[in-house]
């Protein structure tokens, strides 16, 4: 198969990695961390003004009309550089899911996502759920002409900053029904919704977000109140995919840092990188990178699947292979530093966090073996 890009590919990876390499280097990324909310509102302004923001939407929405692999192109270089903006959580699942939704909420949402002024936090994980989609607790029950939210919602990638948050909640059925559960835009200063902001242990922002009789009208609602799973799982899955090419430029250039390193340190008066245990890892560390790319292409390519079992199924795969390379290549890499590969002052030691937590994020590489293996993929 040709894995070429095309000119537009390449001219929008030149035109990201450009922005980045003159911008968002190491010193910065400490800077922009400390901002108020925890990011960069002037590099969010520049992915606005260079289209970063608008990618995946149509052009009858406003954006560019562009597929999945501009988005995998995209999130190689956030993962390359650490970007802590929250791209996944506002363009990849909020954007997402206004995709999914009516005319009405797609002209009062996206140009506010597309122009950099909005931004949107997708309020899911419960206190017992764990990586189930499906399990939920947090109550919408009707009242007058909308909806009444009651629940808690935990580790809300990017909520304390958000301006509008994406809330799953059930309207019928128990707490692990596939039906009954629908999705709701609920605007982050609603009377009722009470949040709690912190810092993530990869350097990104999350927050802990109560619900107390907060009333959402029937326009709040994306696609059907009673079966917006199905929703949930498709775009769960983009961010799944998103994530996995994410995971790949963040492993790239651990492994780049940590071969110059070994090249670098040395030892009996030798480099290191001389040593043929240290070569060998190396080397094991690369052949980890690039089977994760090629999952990372083929759950790309999956996104455009129309069989929605197959598409969960290779996704569930790529998964699968993201986490157990990411665990592979941020802890070689540590181990290649030594001590200091643990410090705050080495970039090294912050890369092995975030692809920790990418292996962590909407399932860990167990979990999705056993949706794989459910699927019959696999045989155990």
């Amino acid at each position: 198969m040709d894995f070429d890009l095309s000119e537009e590919q390449r001219l929008l990876k030149d035109s990201v990695d450009g922005l980045l390499k003159a911008s968002y280097d190491f010193e910065n990324r400490k800077k922009y961390r400390a901002e108020q909310g925890g990011y960069s509102k002037a590099i969010w302004g520049k992915f606005a003004e260079q289209g970063l923001l608008g990618l995946p939407f149509s052009e009858d929405d406003g954006g560019f009309g562009a597929g999945p692999i501009e988005t995998m192109i995209v999130m190689e270089a956030l993962g390359r550089n650490l970007v802590v903006e929250p791209y996944l959580d506002t363009v990849v699942l909020g954007g997402g899911f206004l995709r999914h939704g009516s005319a009405e909420q797609r002209a009062a949402y996206l140009p506010g996502i597309i122009d950099g002024s909005k931004t949107f936090a997708f309020a899911q994980v419960e206190r017992d759920s764990r990586y189930e989609l499906g399990n939920v607790t947090t109550s919408a029950k009707k009242g007058g002409t909308g909806y009444v939210l009651n629940g808690e919602k935990f580790v809300v990638g990017h909520g304390d900053t958000a301006d509008t948050l994406v809330v799953t909640a059930r309207t019928a059925g128990g707490q692990r029904d596939a039906k009954g559960v629908g999705v709701f835009l609920v605007p982050a200063n609603a009377k009722g919704v009470d949040i709690r902001g912190y810092e993530t242990q990869d350097g990104n922002r999350a927050a802990d977000i109560k619900l107390s009789n907060v009333e959402v009208g029937a326009e709040a609602v994306i696609g059907d109140a009673e079966n917006g799973l199905s929703i949930v799982d498709q775009v769960v899955d983009d961010a799944r995919i998103a994530l996995c090419a994410e995971a790949v430029g963040a492993m790239e250039e651990a492994l780049k840092i940590s071969v110059e390193y070994i090249k670098e340190r040395k030892q009996f008066g030798v480099a290191i990188g001389s040593f043929q245990a240290l070569q060998h890892r190396a080397a094991d560390m690369f052949t980890a990178l690039e089977t994760a790319r090629s999952m990372s292409y083929l759950a790309s390519m999956a996104s455009a699947f129309t069989d929605l079992d197959e598409r969960a199924k290779t996704v569930a795969a790529a998964k699968v292979q993201i986490g157990r390379s990411a665990r592979f290549v941020g802890q070689g890499g540590v181990q290649l530093h030594g001590g200091v590969g643990v410090t705050m002052e080495y970039k090294i030691g912050h890369y092995f966090k975030r692809l920790t937590m990418i292996e962590q994020q909407f399932g860990d590489a167990d979990f999705h073996l056993r949706r794989v293996a459910a699927a019959g993929g696999i045989t155990e």
